[in-house]
């Protein structure tokens, strides 16, 4: 990528001839210098999408002047689109509830630099994670979720994401489930991480479960929050092998090291926007 960051240009819309063609000569007509470019056509819906980054010093306009000039060709192709500022560090509220692992792993790569990003906050219904949370200098909210006033407490968690002007919420091993309310507020921005042992082995003690039923891979699934619990668009995945040997301390730490990198692998596309919704599936241009 420049040194001065880049622009990157996401679009989805019903696919034809001629899109990729009207998108470069609007660019070439500015002097955009396209840095990657990365496209996919849906056969089955008919629908094209398209993830191009562009040099910002290479266009003699800002991003807010770059929505205004594109809007024309959006409205033409019927866009459902997006740009992004490089320079412009996103905004990553965490939820967390009693394990600690995914917590760990994302502000040790957050402090290294390998994820570019501001973490306004930690949200938590546990307090174990305070002391960790602040010694980093991050601010830490606890959110006690009771269930005969559950609708309280998440409205809590909604008004604490948009008043720290959050862009992504990652749900780092945070145990309760969403309200169907704040899911349909925020689609495409609640990434959740979870084994991906569903739905065979629903319920408390999962990886014992799987050591019970002699199970020879152990995964994870990273995917977008939706009101229906563990089903919405899939991000990420990966699994690892395991054998007769490995009991179930073995399988839950096997467990919690590919949860780790599924998650962060899947959060750097989305921050990348390299993540594309499509329905109840996504593009993922790598």
């Amino acid at each position: 990528m420049p040194d001065n960051g880049c622009f990157t240009l996401t679009v989805s819309c019903p696919d034809r001839v001629g899109i990729v063609a009207r998108v470069s000569e609007f660019l070439a007509r500015h002097g955009g210098w396209i840095v990657e470019a990365s496209h996919h056509a849906d056969p089955d819906l008919a629908r094209f999408f398209m993830r191009q980054q562009i040099a910002v010093d290479s266009l003699p306009f800002d991003v807010q002047t770059f929505r205004a000039r594109f809007a024309n060709i959006a409205s033409e192709f019927h866009m459902d689109w997006h740009i992004t500022d490089s320079r412009i560090k996103k905004r990553v509220v965490i939820m967390v509830s009693n394990l600690g692992h995914c917590l760990y792993d994302l502000l040790g790569r957050w402090r290294s630099g390998e994820l570019n990003i501001d973490i306004p906050c930690v949200i938590s219904n546990h307090e174990i994670f305070r002391s960790f949370v602040e010694w980093h200098g991050i601010p830490f909210h606890l959110i006690p979720v009771d269930p005969e006033r559950k609708d309280m407490a998440f409205q809590e968690v909604t008004d604490l994401f948009d008043e720290a002007h959050g862009d992504v919420l990652v749900l780092a091993r945070y145990m309760q489930v969403l309200t169907p309310e704040m899911c349909d507020r925020y689609p495409g921005q609640i990434i959740n991480i979870h084994h991906s042992f569903l739905p065979g082995f629903i319920g408390a003690r999962p990886y014992h479960q799987a050591y019970d039923r002699g199970v020879k891979l152990v995964g994870a699934t990273c995917h977008y929050v939706t009101s229906e619990l563990d089903q919405g668009p899939i991000i990420e995945q990966d699994v690892i092998r395991v054998d007769h040997s490995d009991g179930p301390t073995e399988l839950v730490r096997s467990g919690r090291d590919v949860e780790k990198s599924v998650l962060a692998r899947g959060l750097r596309y989305h921050l990348e926007d390299r993540v594309i919704l499509n329905g109840s599936k996504t593009v993922v241009f790598r």
